[in-house]
């Protein structure tokens, strides 16, 4: 059963005193530890990285008080333990430090799996101790140089507490991902496996596949690949996700993504059949039913993989239009987060493509191009 939870915004683990260490300071774990300096600027916090390059931002940026290369004493005397590493590495971590974690303290992790990782903290006689945390939220991009406090906000972040987990912990942990801007859902391991692999899972082997496909058929010309436009773009955007993250994924959610695949590749069949019909009834019928259920999804910015905010602008092909846009961007307070020309044009008509930080950037700056003379494109 999945839960919303609503809880006091106060929580222990985010008021002065508390010390979280953090075991990988990659997007997430740098995401969620700026989020907790952000809402607690007196916390203590810990990070444990092999390459020491790794936590220099972070120190100098004033979100780690110490940072660790080895796993030392003095990184398991905290409050609470994030686990921010791939699956595979926060398992074998476990392994070989189960009896160095201290009896005070909270363990939870940020990975996409968590059958596997609820085994390893039972053989590990830490289960009591363990709940399970998996923010939904991320970026194609990695490492903690592209973490931000603003990455969690709004987003899912899903628990799953083992069975023996206290409750009011899991009511003061849910309390905690609220103050950093996230949205708690309460689950179990088993239920979470199920729903990621659906929604996350699937959909990156998809994705992979998809690209390597069109690698494969590409001519020598590379033809493909340079007209390769929005749409394609769009739905294969998270293809440039981490390679050895979902690596490590697929070899710890098999069998719900191997029965996941298996039903996708039967409806894939199906649609081949109708397709080999040339029935027209059914053909519209499959693309509309996905309209409609895609069209009811909620507008909140909550998915994975934050939704770009863009537009595209309509401008003439003569020295200075890029020049001119951006100007007029810029007098009015807007900045531009990413511009570029659009060299095809399958979706939208617009040559230029102007990327904000927020939506109602995007809003201001439409009306603002508009009132200009410009055609606007969403």
């Amino acid at each position: 059963m999945i839960n919303e939870k609503t809880t006091d915004t106060k929580s222990e683990f985010a008021v002065g005193g508390a010390t979280f260490s953090f075991m990988g300071l990659g997007l997430i774990g740098g995401s969620i530890a700026k989020g907790a300096r952000t809402v607690a600027p007196d916390l203590t916090i810990k990070a444990l990285e092999p390459d020491s390059a790794s936590l220099q931002p972070a120190m100098e940026e004033g979100v780690v008080n110490q940072g660790f290369t080895e796993p030392e004493d003095a990184f398991f005397d905290c409050d609470v333990l994030f686990l921010c590493a791939p699956v595979s590495v926060n398992e074998k971590f476990l392994r070989e430090n189960a009896d160095r974690i201290q009896e005070k303290t909270l363990i939870t992790d940020v990975g996409s799996v968590k059958s596997t990782t609820v085994k390893t903290v039972r053989e590990c006689g830490l289960s009591s101790r363990f709940i399970g945390g998996h923010p939904m939220a991320g970026s194609e991009k990695t490492g903690f140089k592209s973490a931000n406090a603003q990455l969690l906000e709004n987003a899912y972040y899903l628990l799953t507490p083992t069975e023996d987990f206290p409750e009011d912990k899991t009511h003061t942990f849910s309390a905690f991902i609220e103050r950093i801007g996230a949205i708690p859902l309460i689950m179990t391991p088993q239920k979470h496996d199920q729903i990621t692999g659906g929604i996350s899972h699937l959909p990156h082997v998809i994705s992979a596949s998809l690209v390597n496909f069109v690698k494969e058929h590409d001519e020598e010309d590379g033809l493909m690949k340079l007209v390769a436009a929005g749409g394609f773009k769009d739905i294969t955007r998270i293809s440039s996700s981490s390679p050895a993250m979902w690596q490590s994924i697929c070899m710890t959610n098999t069998p719900v993504i191997e029965n996941m695949l298996a039903d996708y590749i039967s409806s894939l069949s199906a649609f081949q059949d109708v397709l080999k019909q040339r029935d027209p009834e059914k053909l519209y019928d499959f693309f509309s039913r996905a309209k409609d259920y895609r069209d009811s999804f909620q507008a909140a910015d909550r998915g994975p993989i934050k939704k770009i905010s863009d537009l595209y602008v309509d401008i003439p092909d003569v020295p200075g239009s890029i020049a001119q846009t951006s100007t007029i961007l810029a007098l009015h307070g807007l900045s531009i987060k990413n511009i570029g020309i659009m060299n095809s044009r399958e979706f939208q008509e617009g040559a230029l493509r102007i990327e904000f930080y927020d939506d109602s950037s995007v809003e201001k700056a439409a009306a603002l191009l508009k009132d200009h003379g410009y055609k606007i494109f969403r």
